[in-house]
């Protein structure tokens, strides 16, 4: 059965709409980024046939209506926008507004027929709003602190008591968090499965069911690591061979989360201590023993949790 690919160009404030129809032009329509607008757009939407709806994944923008379209019964496709963009580059894309860009989108979606996207259980989205702002709230006080180290004495009583309001909301937020978890069975036992690897922290078990869902959901290891952006990529051309990176293409929130824990983890996690040890004896740098405790901390969590074990050295030891 034919559907009606729809692009959507997203932004903070507003975004673009382009239908494409079966006479290969384009129906357009901006819209207001607000829930009245959101609300708008899908009444707007009733007027077509079994719409597909396909959109860049950028963030808070772009979940939060995707995830009324998808309650509301739409199919909705959240892409990479290294994708979209790669092929506006086949098309030797000249032009770059919003609306040539919702237009491309919905190009992109009657070619590719993107998979659906489905928004995650109301309490893992509950769970990554609140770490989010936990996060928010950790940056903002590291801020004041940084300002509190040059500040005039007569506003250093003003940042000392904004900084101590600061610490009373984040104690708040991580009591929330905790509560939150306490509350959902699927949450708590994932959460114990995966505070018991070394490195793993009340925090990072957090950030990790927020950032990354039910891990279970990926049907491997690498393709959580991928997930993150923690893959290699490989630079080889002809008899040409680059130093290999980090591809960086994944969730940057989960890969920060990942950071400090890791570096516990060199010293204090067995597997990762063996892991980081031989690196360091092949020469590698610093950075790159890092990213690859990252990247064995999450091999390690997707293991316990699909297991349903708790973490035990002498398995991926003796592996």
């Amino acid at each position: 059965m034919n559907t009606t690919p729809v692009g959507v160009d997203i932004a903070k404030n507003k975004f673009d709409v382009a239908v494409l129809l079966s006479n290969q032009k384009y129906k357009t329509k901006k819209f207001a980024n607000t829930p009245s607008g959101c609300r708008d757009f899908v009444n707007w939407l009733s007027r077509f046939d079994d719409c597909h709806i396909c959109m860049e994944a950028t963030g808070c923008y772009s979940t939060e209506l995707a995830t009324l379209l998808a309650d509301s019964g739409f199919r909705v496709s959240l892409e990479n926008p290294a994708r979209i963009h790669a092929f506006g580059n086949t098309e030797l894309t000249r032009n770059k507004t919003d609306k040539s860009d919702a237009a491309l989108i919905a190009r992109y979606c009657a070619l590719y027929q993107p998979a659906p996207w489905f928004p995650a259980p109301l309490n893992e989205r509950q769970l990554t709003a609140l770490v989010r702002h936990l996060k928010n709230l950790e940056e903002m006080r590291q801020m004041e602190v940084n300002r509190l180290e040059g500040a005039d004495d007569v506003i250093v009583a003003s940042l000392n008591e904004l900084i101590a309001t600061l610490d009373a909301l984040i104690a708040e937020t991580k009591k929330k968090i905790r509560q939150h978890i306490d509350d959902n069975p699927d949450l708590k036992r994932d959460s114990e499965l995966l505070k018991s690897i070394p490195g793993v922290g009340e925090m990072l078990s957090a950030s990790l069911l927020a950032f990354a869902g039910n891990l279970r959901r990926f049907h491997s290891s690498k393709a959580l690591v991928a997930y993150a952006g923690l893959n290699p990529r490989r630079c080889e051309s002809g008899l040409w061979k680059g130093k290999s990176r980090l591809s960086k293409v994944g969730h940057a929130e989960l890969r920060s989360a990942l950071y400090m824990p890791a570096l516990t983890a060199s010293k204090h996690n067995a597997v990762v201590k063996v892991l980081t040890e031989r690196l360091k004896e092949a020469g590698k740098v610093g950075k790159e023993r890092v990213c690859a405790a990252m990247r064995k901390l999450l091999q390690l969590a997707y293991g316990v949790v699909k297991s349903g074990r708790m973490f035990d050295a002498e398995i991926p030891l003796a592996g």
